[in-house]
């Protein structure tokens, strides 16, 4: 049975952080409570201020129904979502649309918890709501993304990837948030088939039974023959080779201009691309309010939306629930997933 919910371990037990409260983080994670479907399929565990999450509740118009606990009583479920309050933020201390080290800390705070409290066995998955990477960096210099974040939280290393998911396509990329101009040597033929592995494990347990990934090129027209650039022959195609002799159904490399035309016509599952804007700009233009971003190859599913942090519309109650709301259910059905394969 899941470590925390005794109401129907069928439904997955998700910790949900509160992400910068200078945003539309609080909102969405009010929203979230109160929405029906999510409550339906899943425990919501979320983690933050009561306070916080007041205030988002306000801005959204809604009445909270939520078990308030303190931080060490994760229990038991009892008909309700459950919030758990560190007591640490008062939002009126904090200016709205501005990055601090107060909003920083706070997010991080409930992630970290969210972290362990899966890492404990008391989560089947973490969902958080959008952080703001500046305010992130201002309570902890050393925070580069959340994938290294949550490494370093965890204890662990292993291989990890940032998922874009929109509508059933999913976007992996090789390198993250790094410069541009240190792209080229990052990647390696081990580092690409690492991530086709990656990718093709994510996907498989998100319910693919058998994906097919398009591999970008990196360079223009993925390199035309030698004309623009070595790294799409001599690299990127002999580690898509590799994973079709592994049996994955691995193509490529595709020109980056056009891969992703191929996928939305159905040629693909998965696209993965060889740096961040790559993909990023294709996936946001298909559909920004819906994207889920999913940090892959940690022992549970993490789930968040794709957009950030929204300033310029925060307190006005407007923000779309779309992303947070694919997150959340992607988690989900992740979770069931894992529980059903323990359970045989």
């Amino acid at each position: 049975m899941n470590a925390v919910s005794s109401e129907n371990n069928t439904r997955p037990v998700i910790a949900l952080a509160i992400g910068d409260p200078a945003g539309v983080g609080p909102e969405l994670a009010a929203r979230l409570v109160a929405d029906p479907e999510i409550r339906a399929a899943a425990s919501l565990l979320v983690v933050g201020d009561r306070r916080v999450l007041g205030r988002g509740a306000a801005d959204s118009g809604i009445t909270l129904d939520i078990d308030v606990r303190g931080p060490d009583n994760a229990a038991a479920f009892a008909g309700k979502p459950i919030l758990i309050d560190l007591g640490h933020l008062d939002p009126t201390t904090i200016e709205r649309s501005v990055a601090s080290e107060a909003g920083g800390r706070f997010a991080l705070a409930n992630f970290s918890t969210c972290l362990k409290l899966a890492a404990a066995g008391k989560a089947d998955a973490v969902c958080f709501t959008p952080f703001n990477k500046a305010a992130m960096r201002l309570s902890h210099p050393p925070y580069e993304d959340e994938i290294g974040y949550t490494a370093w939280v965890l204890g662990v290393d292993c291989p990890a990837s940032e998922f874009n998911i929109l509508e059933g396509l999913w976007n992996a990329r090789v390198t993250s948030h790094v410069p541009l101009s240190e792209v080229a040597a990052l990647i390696t033929e081990p580092r690409v088939l690492s991530d086709i592995r990656l990718t093709h494990k994510s996907l498989q347990e998100a319910g693919f039974v058998n994906p097919r990934i398009g591999v970008a090129g990196l360079n223009p027209h993925a390199g035309d023959g030698g004309n623009f650039g070595h790294e799409d022959d001599q690299i990127i195609r002999p580690a898509v080779e590799a994973a079709q002799k592994e049996g994955i159904a691995a193509d490529g490399p595709f020109p980056p201009d056009t891969v992703f035309v191929r996928a939305t016509k159905g040629q693909f599952d998965a696209v993965l691309t060889m740096y961040h804007d790559q993909g990023q700009i294709a996936m946001k233009l298909i559909g920004f309010d819906s994207g889920v971003t999913l940090l892959g190859g940690f022992p549970f599913p993490i789930c968040t939306p794709a957009h950030g942090s929204a300033y310029d519309i925060a307190g006005k109650g407007i923000a779309s629930l779309g992303a947070s709301k694919a997150a959340v259910l992607l988690a989900a059905k992740m979770a069931r997933k894992n529980m059903a394969q323990a359970a045989a």
